[in-house]
């Protein structure tokens, strides 16, 4: 069972627990780590032999254009996630598809590889947005992965199937949610990012095995360059439960990124969506 690694590439300071504390115009002043962070996970993928996908913001690509080439080079997809992280539901349509536009032209101008995926910032596809999985088909985007089918509270859409789905009628477009696993009647998140950082490793391999055993679909992971650099800044004004989540356990990702590359088989995301298409309700 082949699995989808996906990496969503923002820098430290533009992460939703930090919205509220850092401002979008302060972000060209501060110390940018995306670069070496991004090339860093570059290099554990090279190092375990993974190719995977790569969500990128277009206001990172268009400060590091030769990072999108390296990505690209390496024969990893490039994807959007957006132009500068904004939710989808502060949106109107006509906004979302302008961010969409900019976005892509962005990265593909960067990378030289056509975008037809988009993972929405926060997973902020959701029953707000009835109208954004339309928009992403007449922009013709061959996939989505951008619904969290879990109760947060910071995202989340319970009511959403967990395994792929067919959202447009008579559009080819699929969302490819994050994985989630079932245990005594709850659905729970377990497809990445601070649950894969925070819980114990044996809880991301139950849940992927059960996915994989049990339902017979493939897994879709994603994480943060940021997420392996425990040196980073600290934001000291930011709440305390965000500065618990963003901080904690960031020295262990990197091992935990090994074992699980070594433990189960990886692709990109676009690699599973003609299959996943053809079993999305």
């Amino acid at each position: 069972m082949r699995n989808a690694l996906s990496v969503d590439v923002e820098d430290w300071f533009q992460v939703g627990a930090f919205e509220r504390t850092i401002r979008r115009e302060d972000w060209a002043s501060l110390g940018h780590r995306v670069e070496r962070n991004t090339d860093a996970v570059l290099a554990l993928f090279d190092e375990a032999g993974v190719k995977a996908t790569f969500f990128t913001l277009g206001w990172v690509a268009e400060r590091y254009p030769a990072l999108m080439r390296r990505i690209a080079a390496a024969g990893h997809e490039v994807a959007s996630h957006g132009y500068d992280h904004a939710r989808v539901f502060t949106f109107t349509p006509e906004q979302f598809r302008d961010d969409l536009r900019k976005s892509r032209a962005v990265l593909e101008d960067a990378s030289g590889q056509a975008v037809i995926g988009y993972r929405a910032p926060s997973f902020s596809i959701d029953r707000r947005t009835p109208w954004a999985h339309a928009v992403l088909a007449e922009e013709g985007y061959a996939y989505s992965s951008s619904v969290a089918p879990v109760r947060h509270d910071h995202y989340g859409w319970p009511e959403s199937p967990r395994f792929a789905w067919r959202p447009v009628e008579g559009s080819a477009l699929v969302e490819l949610p994050v994985t989630t696993a079932r245990l005594a009647g709850r659905t729970l998140a377990a497809g990445g990012g601070g649950f894969f950082r925070l819980l114990p490793y044996r809880f991301s391999r139950w849940a992927i095995g059960q996915v994989n055993g049990q339902e017979q679909r493939p897994a879709i992971v994603y994480f943060h360059p940021w997420e392996i650099d425990p040196d980073q800044p600290r934001v000291d004004a930011a709440p305390l439960r965000s500065r618990l989540r963003h901080y904690s356990r960031l020295s262990a990702m990197a091992g935990k990124l090994r074992r699980l590359m070594q433990d189960f088989e990886w692709t990109r995301v676009d690699a599973l969506v003609r299959q996943e298409a053809e079993r999305a309700s």
